[in-house]
């Protein structure tokens, strides 16, 4: 791992504090996930600005998008819907 050296203002040192106080060892972690969540919302950010310069035609299919995630917002919403069994009674 590396080591980065930050300084941070007042205010931001005493909630740092309050959230992950020093003595108890979780301050790496928590500094670590909310870098991680900051370069993660950036990135989104940088990748909804490519998407709205040149968006994605509006005649895309299933097929169009295999190999995708299939959790995908965009395969979700061409997914066909299963069908539910019908129930005896």
């Amino acid at each position: 791992m590396k080591q980065i050296l930050l300084e941070l203002d007042d205010r931001c040192a005493r909630d740092l504090e309050r959230v992950a106080p020093a003595g108890k060892r979780v301050r790496a972690e928590f500094i670590r996930l909310a870098l991680r969540r900051a370069i993660d919302l950036a990135l989104d950010r940088a990748t909804a600005r490519a998407y709205e310069k040149t968006p994605l035609p509006a005649d895309l299919v299933l097929p169009d998008l295999m190999g995708w995630d299939e959790r995908n917002e965009l395969a979700v919403h061409l997914a066909p819907r299963p069908q539910r069994a019908k129930r005896r009674r």
